[in-house]
C-alpha cells in the first residue's frame, strides 16, 4: 500500500503524558468510531499516573499519530482464558499490578491516515525493549479478529485463525500480531462481545522475553550470560619425565585462570609427549604405555580445576579398559566433578595402528558457564552428534583435534565452521603444534585454533570470533555472549534449529548404551 508521505514528516518515538490527552482522545474516537471510540478519561489519566513508561507514542511534526498503550499484569493469572473486562476495574478504570511480571498489551492504533508507515512495529519494538529492560516474562494481548465476520459462514473462529497462519486470508490485526513474533495461544469467547466483526472473539497472543532471567534464583541457579574460553595450541616438545609434562600443563592453566577464563581447552593426545619415554618399536605397545599415565593426569587435572577454579577440558588422553583401548576427553570442573567423552568415531590410523576402539556414549554437560559438548577430532565430521547435542541445548561445542597435515586441519576446520551454524552454537577448535621426532607416528603436527559463531548480524562478519598464529605455540582467549545465540534462535535471519523439519525426518540414537 503507498501512500503520501509529507516531504517534511519527522517522527518521534516518546512516552505520552497527560498533555497529550486531547490528541489522544480525537485519535481514538477517529480510529474506533465502530466499537464506542475513546476511553473514558479516568481510565487514561489513570494510564498516565500508574505506569507511564507503558504508554507510548510516535509522533509527526507535532501530532500524535500512532499509540500504544499498556499496563503490568501477573503471567499466571492472564496467560488463561479472560474478557476485557477482567482488566476494567471500577469506574473504568484499568488494572495495573506494579509487581506483574508480565505485560498486557491494551491497544496499538494508528492514524488511517498515516497507515504503510510500519509505525505499529515501531510500536512493538519499543514495548519489546521495555519488555526486557524491566526483566519482564513475556507480553499478552487480546487480538481482535476484525474480518472475521466475512468469512462466518464459511469458517469457524479456529479455521480462520488457521487460515490467517497459512496466510490465505488477511486479517489486519492478527496477521501484524503473528509478522511480530507473537504466537496465538488460544481462542477468547466474549472477550468484547460488542466488536461486531470479531463476533467477539479474540485471540490470546503471547510474545516471550528470552532473556527474561527470574528474581529471586540461587546464585547455582543464575545463568552466566558471558563466558571466557582459553584454547592452549599445544606445543609438543621432548619430556623426560611426567612431572615435567605436567608442570608444561600447569603454567597454562595457572596463565588462563589468571585472565579469569572459565574454561581452558586443550588439544588431542597432548600427553603424547610421554609416549618418548617408552618403547617406540612396537605402536601397538607405545600407545598402551601412555594409557599408563591417564588416572594420574586426571588426578592432577582435577587438582587444577579446583585449585585454579577453572574447568579444565582434557582434549583426549589414551585409556585401557580392560584389554580395550580407548581415547576419551574429560571435563574437569572446578567443583571438583569430572565427566567424560569418548571419541565415537575412530579413524584408520587410530585403529589400524594403535587398535583402539570407539565408545557409544554422547551428551551435553551442564556446567556454571553454559551447557557444553565435546567431539574429540573426528566426530565433529560426522553432523548427526553435534545435531543430537544440539537438540540437548548446548551453547558451546569443544573440538580438540590432532591432525599432522594442513589438508586434515582444513577437514576439521571446515566441519567445524558449518557445526557452528547448523547447531546456532560456538564452537571452539584447539590442536597441537611442533614436532616429536623419537615418537612414532606423531611425528609432525598442523594447527590453527580458533573459535567459530553463527553467521548473522550480531557476530564477526567472518563467523570468526578469534584464530591463533597457524603451527605457533601460543594461548587464545576470547569471550563468548550466550545471549546472543538466544535471541539468533528466535529472532536471527534465519533460525535454523526452529525451522527443522522433524514432520520429515528424525535422528534416532540406537546404541544399547543411552545417551545420556
Amino acid at each position: 500500500m503507498s501512500i503520501e508521505i509529507p516531504s517534511d514528516l519527522h517522527l518521534k518515538l516518546r512516552n505520552l503524558g497527560a498533555g497529550d490527552l486531547h490528541q489522544l482522545e480525537a485519535l481514538m474516537e477517529k480510529v474506533y468510531s465502530d466499537i464506542g471510540g475513546a476511553w473514558p478519561r479516568e481510565s487514561l489519566l489513570s494510564l498516565f499516573k500508574e505506569f507511564p513508561e507503558g504508554q507510548i507514542c510516535i509522533e509527526g511534526n507535532g501530532q500524535v499519530i500512532a499509540v500504544a498503550l499498556t499496563v503490568r499484569c501477573s503471567y499466571e493469572r492472564f496467560s488463561r482464558v479472560h474478557t476485557y473486562q477482567d482488566l476494567i476495574g471500577r469506574r473504568e478504570r484499568i488494572r495495573h499490578n506494579p509487581k506483574g511480571d508480565a505485560l498486557y498489551g491494551m491497544d496499538v492504533f494508528v492514524d488511517p491516515d498515516y497507515r504503510g508507515l510500519r509505525l505499529g512495529r515501531r510500536l512493538y519494538d519499543a514495548r519489546k525493549d521495555l519488555c526486557r529492560n524491566l526483566n519482564l516474562r513475556a507480553i499478552l494481548a487480546g487480538g481482535r479478529i476484525v474480518n472475521y465476520h466475512r468469512y462466518t459462514e464459511k469458517l469457524t473462529a479456529t479455521e480462520y485463525i488457521e487460515a490467517v497462519r497459512r496466510r490465505e486470508v488477511h486479517d489486519p490485526i492478527l496477521s501484524f500480531q503473528l509478522a511480530n513474533d507473537f504466537e496465538v495461544k488460544r481462542l477468547m469467547k466474549d472477550y468484547l462481545p460488542e466488536d461486531e466483526k470479531s463476533r467477539g472473539f479474540a485471540t490470546l497472543l503471547e510474545w516471550n522475553n528470552i532473556l527474561y532471567e527470574p528474581e529471586g534464583l540461587a546464585a547455582e541457579e543464575i545463568r552466566k550470560s558471558v563466558v571466557r574460553i582459553g584454547i592452549v595450541q599445544w606445543q609438543m616438545r621432548l619430556t623426560n619425565s611426567f612431572q615435567a609434562w605436567l608442570d608444561q600443563v600447569e603454567f597454562f592453566v595457572d596463565s588462563m585462570a589468571d585472565y579469569q577464563a572459565d574454561f581452558v581447552l586443550f588439544p588431542e593426545f597432548f600427553n603424547a609427549p610421554l609416549m618418548g619415554m617408552g618403547d617406540q618399536e612396537d605402536q601397538f605397545s607405545a600407545i598402551r604405555f601412555l594409557a599408563q599415565y591417564a588416572t594420574p593426569s586426571l588426578e592432577a587435572l582435577s587438582h587444577f580445576a579446583v585449585t585454579y577454579n577453572i574447568n579444565i577440558i582434557a582434549g583426549s588422553l589414551p585409556v585401557l579398559q580392560g584389554d580395550t583401548l580407548y581415547n576419551n576427553a574429560y571435563l574437569c570442573s572446578r567443583d571438583g566433578t569430572v565427566d567424560m567423552q569418548p571419541k565415537i568415531h575412530i579413524t584408520p590410523h587410530e585403529r589400524r595402528d594403535w587398535v583402539i576402539q570407539g565408545g557409544s556414549t554422547l551428551r551435553v554437560f551442564d556446567t556454571d558457564a553454559g551447557r557444553i559438548g565435546i567431539l574429540i577430532c573426528y566426530d565433529v565430521e560426522f553432523p548427526e552428534l553435534a545435531r543430537f547435542l544440539g537438540e540437548e541445548g548446548m551453547e558451546i561445542l569443544f573440538v580438540p583435534f590432532w591432525t599432522d597435515t594442513k589438508n586434515g586441519f582444513l577437514r576439521v576446520q571446515r566441519c567445524s565452521q558449518a557445526r557452528a551454524i547448523e547447531n546456532e552454537c560456538y564452537v571452539a577448535i584447539g590442536g597441537s603444534v611442533g614436532n616429536l621426532p623419537q615418537v612414532e607416528n606423531v611425528d609432525i603436527q598442523y594447527a590453527q585454533s580458533a573459535i567459530y559463531s553463527p553467521s548473522d548480524f550480531a557476530f564477526p562478519h567472518d563467523a570468526i570470533i578469534a584464530e591463533s598464529t597457524p603451527n605457533t605455540e601460543m594461548a587464545l582467549i576470547a569471550d563468548l555472549d550466550l545471549d546472543k545465540l538466544v535471541q539468533l534462535r528466535h529472532e536471527g535471519s534465519v533460525t535454523n534449529r526452529k525451522d527443522r523439519r522433524p514432520d520429515l525426518y528424525q535422528l534416532c540414537w540406537l546404541s544399547e548404551k543411552n545417551k545420556s
